[in-house]
């Protein structure tokens, strides 16, 4: 079954409990906070928030266990998470210079405008094969890993599978909150999150772009300077077609039109959600974006609904 899918802008001011109770769930609720990572058990208030029937599934505290009680999974955990990173540095340089270019013949204007089109869209078709690419890379480095070590079969990660797929099916919502993305995103594959999803999920920041099947990393606004908007890695894709900005008037220069233009065409037909404070997105059947969603258009404007 398909669960209603509800996506919220970062939670400074807290709208959890408003937001579940305009649901009707009103039984219990399961929380994920893996994203927190060693502050994960300090979840006193989002607990509060859940209701009185919430619980902490300790997806980080139970991958510290698993690493602990299985020394040789753990080492080829961390060989394959430096096989990751080492991947994901090699992609770095090469979309610094597609971008580069795509930026640099874009803003070309010395030029025929048919001549100047079909160069900018060969420019960026070269950026989204990157794009494409090495996400299909890192796609087959987990299969291989997980085909290779079989975790439904070893013991002390198949005792907390059970645990919390037994939590998970007596749940009416699932709760994911923001924090480290990468940490969110394995120990959501680790525990095989996804064929036990509720009816009900809710999600934010973080949370919500780790349940994408195409996570993207981005901050134009960081203080060494602008990052390289990334394609990061796959999360486990229970929120179907969609690219999640979190804080996007924080991150990103929304006021460069060229710039967000260029996000805008560089994920579709992907649209780019903004979620910013205060925002609420209800996704319909199949996870349609409703009327008022605020995304980016290929003009390179937040507008509401999905045209550009």
């Amino acid at each position: 079954m398909t669960p209603s899918i509800t996506l919220l802008g970062p939670q400074r001011r807290p709208t959890l409990d408003r937001v579940l109770s305009s649901l009707a769930v009103d039984g219990p609720v399961a929380v994920v906070n893996a994203g927190w990572q060693e502050r994960e058990s300090d979840d006193a208030e989002i607990l509060a928030l859940a209701g009185r029937q919430a619980v902490n599934l300790r997806l980080y505290s139970r991958w510290m266990d698993v690493l602990r009680a299985d020394p040789e999974y753990a080492a080829a955990e961390r060989e394959h998470r430096q096989v990751l990173d080492e991947l994901r540095q090699l992609y770095l340089i090469r979309l610094d210079h597609a971008l580069r270019a795509e930026s640099a013949v874009t803003a070309r204007t010395d030029a025929h405008a048919h001549t100047l089109a079909m160069a900018s869209a060969d420019a960026l078709e070269a950026v989204q094969l990157l794009d494409a690419t090495h996400l299909a890379r890192v796609a087959q480095l987990h299969d291989d890993f997980y085909g290779t070590w079989r975790l439904e079969e070893r013991g002390s990660i198949a005792g907390h599978r059970a645990e919390v797929g037994e939590l998970l099916s007596t749940a009416q919502c699932l709760v994911v909150a923001g924090g480290h993305v990468g940490d969110l995103i394995r120990v959501l594959h680790l525990f095989h999150l996804s064929p036990h999803v509720p009816p009900r999920l809710v999600a934010w920041s973080a949370g919500a772009m780790a349940l994408t099947p195409r996570v993207v990393l981005f901050h134009d606004r960081a203080a060494q300077g602008a990052s390289l908007t990334e394609v990061f890695d796959a999360g486990i894709g229970v929120v179907p077609g969609l690219v999640l900005l979190p804080h996007a008037r924080r991150r990103l220069l929304t006021d460069d039109v060229l710039r967000m233009s260029a996000l805008a065409r560089r994920f579709a037909p992907d649209p780019c959600l903004v979620l910013d404070d205060g925002v609420r997105v209800d996704l319909g059947p199949d996870g349609a974006l409703p009327p008022d969603a605020r995304v980016v258009g290929t003009n390179g404007l937040i507008s509401e609904g999905t045209a550009a």
